[in-house]
């Protein structure tokens, strides 16, 4: 079953005749039969409706229908235009027409790969046994001053030695964004920080600053290591979404990997 509307009809007169067309689907979707002497696809008109309005189908207000009819009949009127043959034969349109339907078809191809080979409960816990394995079994807390040259740096250790306090002199001698609390970075893992500045927090002890400043790609530091502890790992359940990411990932990489071993040459 299918409704049409003229393209002369007022706009109160089609959204009335729309009212009552909310109702009809097609596969428990809405579909339209556009005017202008244009006959959409149910499909078609369904699928451009929802990519449109964001949300299903049978949702939509007659408002939104008569919108998205309109639009797309002048798709329609366009693309079926004396001229529309012409331009289909010009090298720059035929490449994207082709562009646009090879990547339609490869994600749709993806999407089929992907549903016939989703994680497994099985393969997403395997991966995250082996993630904790390579994970920080500590993390730290710190602060730092951050400065441009090693003099600079040196002098900062000189007040240090002296009795000078750590987070009064980050506030007021480092260049980096966390000098406004006293060089505070908080706790992390060591992986999270450049490698020198790695390297020198895990050589400390809890309550010892670094005597020799560190250079690295912002500058000189100057690190106090604050405290230090056992890394919680993050809970399985808290990761899922992530791992599955991951998992079906490697899934459709070794299966391009494959395609492009077995393509002709």
């Amino acid at each position: 079953m299918t409704f049409s509307i003229r393209a002369g009809a007022t706009r109160a007169t089609r959204l009335a005749m729309l009212a009552g067309a909310i109702a009809i689907t097609a596969s428990g979707t809405l579909w339209a039969q556009a005017g202008a002497g244009v006959n959409i696809d149910p499909t078609v008109f369904n699928m451009y409706l929802e990519s449109r309005i964001q949300k299903p189908a049978e949702q939509a207000t007659a408002e939104e229908v008569v919108q998205i009819r309109d639009e797309l009949t002048d798709i329609y009127l366009l693309s079926e235009d004396s001229r529309a043959e012409a331009l289909r034969q010009e090298p720059r349109i035929k490449a994207q027409i082709e562009l646009q339907t090879r990547a339609m078809l490869a994600q749709a191809v993806a999407a089929d790969f992907l549903a016939s080979n989703a994680a497994t409960d099985e393969e997403m816990r395997a991966l995250y046994e082996e993630q904790m394995k390579l994970a920080p079994a500590s993390e730290f807390k710190a602060r730092h001053i951050l400065v441009e040259t090693q003099s600079e740096a040196q002098a900062l250790v000189t007040e240090l030695d002296g009795g000078a306090d750590f987070a009064e002199l980050a506030s007021a001698k480092s260049t980096g964004p966390s000098a406004s609390s006293g060089g505070d970075l908080g706790w992390f893992p060591p992986d999270r920080m450049v490698p020198e500045f790695s390297t020198a927090v895990q050589a400390l002890d809890n309550g010892e600053f670094t005597k020799t400043p560190v250079q690295s790609q912002f500058g000189w530091h100057v690190i106090l290591r604050e405290d230090s502890r056992d890394a919680a790992p993050p809970p399985y359940d808290s990761v899922v979404d992530v791992l599955k990411q991951e998992v079906e990932g490697q899934k459709l990489r070794d299966y391009m990997a494959n395609l492009r071993k077995i393509a002709p040459e």
